[in-house]
C-alpha cells in the first residue's frame, strides 16, 4: 500500500489553506492589506474634499445646534463652543489641509530636486553654495524655523505653506544630489558623454530619470508630515484664521474646551488617519520600486 500526500482529482475541492494561498498570490507582494486600506482612506478623503458641498447637512461656519452639545444622532461628534457641527467642519477641513499640503510638497520637491540635480551634476562652487544653504536651513528644527518664517510673513494658509516650502526643500536637494552623484558614474552616462551629448541632455535624459525612486517614496511619506506641520502652525495661530474650518485650528479650539473632548476628537482622528495612511502607502511604493519585491 502506497503512502504519501493524497493527489487531487480534476474538479475536486482544494484545501482551504491552498485556496487562500492562491488568492494571496493574485496580488503583488507590495500590495498588502495595510496598503490597500491606506489607499482606500486617502481616496475617501479626496472624495470628501471634492464633494462635501453637495451633501453636507450643515454649514461649517453657521450655527447648527446648542453650544458644546455632546455627540448625538443629530451631531455625531457634537458641536463646538459656537454651536457649529464638529464633524461637518472636520470634513470641510480636508478642502484646506489636503490642497495646501500637496502644494507645499510639490513646490519643495520641484525646487529641491532642481537645485540638488544641478549641484550634483555640475559640482564646483554651485554645489558648495547650494549645499551650504541646505545645511543652514537643516540646522534649525523644522517646526521652529517654520514658526519664525510664518510669524514674519503673517498668519494665513498661504504664508504657512510658503514657510513650509522653505523648510522642506533642502531635504530633497540633498536626496537628489546623492542620487545624481551615484548615477552620473554609470556606464551609460559615460557613453553619452563620449557620444558628444550636451550636459543638459545628459542630465535630463540619462541621469535624472534614474533618480526618482527614493524621491517618490520620501515624498509620499512626507505628505503626512506636512499635514502635521500645517496643523501645528494653525494650532499656534500662524496658519488658517477663524472661521476657516482647518484641523489644527479646530484642535486649538478643543484645547480651550479641554473637558469637551469631542471638539478636538474629529480633527485629531482626521490628521491621524491621513498621516498613517500616507506612511503605509510610502512603504508600499518602496516595496514596489525595490527590484527584490516589486516584480513578485
Amino acid at each position: 500500500m502506497k503512502t504519501g500526500a493524497p493527489s487531487l482529482r480534476p474538479g475536486a475541492a482544494q484545501p482551504i489553506g491552498a485556496a487562500g494561498a492562491d488568492a494571496r498570490r493574485l496580488l503583488p507582494a507590495w500590495l498588502s492589506l495595510s496598503v490597500l486600506v491606506a489607499l482606500l482612506v486617502i481616496l475617501l478623503w479626496l472624495v470628501v474634499a471634492a464633494t462635501i458641498d453637495l451633501w453636507a447637512p450643515y454649514d461649517p461656519i453657521a450655527l447648527a445646534g446648542r453650544r458644546l452639545q455632546p455627540p448625538s444622532l443629530a451631531h455625531w461628534f457634537g458641536t463646538d463652543a459656537l454651536g457649529r457641527d464638529v464633524l461637518v467642519r472636520t470634513l470641510y477641513g480636508a478642502r484646506f489641509s489636503l490642497p495646501v499640503s500637496v502644494f507645499v510638497l510639490t513646490a519643495a520637491v520641484a525646487i529641491g530636486c532642481t537645485l540638488g540635480a544641478l549641484a550634483g551634476f555640475l559640482g564646483g562652487w554651485l554645489d558648495s553654495l547650494i549645499m551650504r544653504l541646505a545645511d543652514i536651513t537643516l540646522s534649525f528644527p523644522p517646526m521652529l524655523l517654520a514658526m519664525g518664517i510664518a510669524a514674519s510673513l503673517g498668519p494665513g494658509l498661504f504664508n504657512a505653506g510658503l514657510a513650509m516650502v522653505i523648510v522642506w526643500w533642502p531635504v530633497y536637494a540633498r536626496l537628489m544630489r546623492g542620487q545624481v552623484l551615484t548615477v552620473r558614474s554609470l556606464d551609460h552616462v559615460e557613453a553619452a558623454v563620449a557620444g558628444g551629448a550636451s550636459q543638459a541632455r545628459i542630465l535630463t535624459k540619462h541621469v535624472v530619470p534614474l533618480c526618482w525612486s527614493p524621491i517618490l517614496v520620501n515624498a509620499t511619506v512626507d505628505l503626512g508630515q506636512v499635514i502635521l506641520l500645517l496643523a501645528g502652525l494653525s494650532f499656534i495661530g500662524l496658519g488658517a484664521r477663524p472661521p476657516t474650518p482647518e484641523w489644527g485650528q479646530m484642535i486649538a479650539e478643543g484645547a480651550s474646551n479641554f473637558y469637551n473632548w469631542w471638539v478636538a476628537a474629529a480633527p485629531g482622528l482626521a490628521i491621524f488617519s491621513l498621516s498613517l495612511s500616507f506612511s503605509f502607502v510610502g512603504d508600499g511604493i518602496r516595496d514596489l520600486l525595490d527590484p527584490r519585491t516589486g516584480s513578485q
